[in-house]
């Protein structure tokens, strides 16, 4: 199933987030990485870890600092995943341990956590989806559009916890195989899901994960995400600093 990896070849033609590329796990990470100008100054989000924020969209998008991206030197394997997820003992790792926690129905589980039956609605695309080998567990705010908007460069253990946050309900979601690999690595400024429905829920999923994550985002998708604000009234953002 796609907790599995899949062919390098796929990987470069989207974001498959359930894919592992050739290179090796133990890549180190870039000891040269290409500056980037803030246009703004950094706004770390009021409060410490494990203190939970609400903020209405506008505040929210207003709170996060402005950069130019920052690509030089990414590679997926900055950012492991999938590991042992949150229970050593089940058997799953993070993917499936976040398609079990989504089901609409649950799934039958077997050993090693192969799953069968069950379904889930692929928020992106407002589809149900009857079989878990048509999932992808997308990283809400993509690890490469993670490392364009890291302020400063991550630890190891940072990339690791942000690839299979389960602490907070945002940043990883299941969706449609299909719906993913559309979405690829664009933020809001390149791509929005099919369900307009689902465009103020997306936005403040998105804004909430950035702040968790102390995130910047670049100009093109600031505007993009206050352009979507404007139709998204009484949207309210919630979020919970990482450590």
């Amino acid at each position: 199933m796609t907790c599995a990896a899949r062919p390098a070849a796929l990987a470069l033609a989207a974001l498959p987030l359930l894919a592992t590329p050739a290179a090796s796990a133990g890549t180190p990470l870039p000891t040269e990485e290409q500056p980037f100008t803030s246009y703004a100054p950094a706004q770390t989000p009021d409060g410490v870890p494990g203190a939970r924020r609400s903020l209405a969209l506008f505040e929210a998008i207003d709170r996060l600092p402005v950069a130019e991206e920052h690509r030089a030197g990414y590679q997926r394997t900055l950012y492991k995943h999938w590991n042992r997820g949150l229970s050593a003992s089940d058997g799953c790792n993070t993917c499936k341990e976040v398609i079990l926690s989504e089901a609409v129905e649950a799934p039958s589980v077997a050993a090693g956590c192969k799953l069968t039956g069950g379904s889930w609605r692929s928020a992106y695309d407002n589809f149900v989806v009857s079989d878990a080998g048509e999932l992808d567990v997308d990283h809400f705010v993509p690890l490469a559009e993670v490392y364009d908007s890291e302020q400063t460069p991550w630890s190891a253990e940072r990339r690791e916890a942000y690839a299979n946050d389960q602490d907070s309900p945002d940043t990883l979601i299941a969706v449609s195989a299909a719906s993913n690999r559309s979405k690829s690595d664009k933020d809001p400024a390149q791509w929005m899901p099919t369900d307009g429905e689902y465009h103020c829920t997306y936005a403040a999923t998105w804004v909430a994960t950035k702040l968790r994550w102390d995130l910047a985002v670049d100009d093109a998708e600031r505007q993009a995400l206050l352009g979507t604000a404007e139709d998204c009234s009484g949207t309210t953002v919630t979020y919970e600093p990482a450590a």
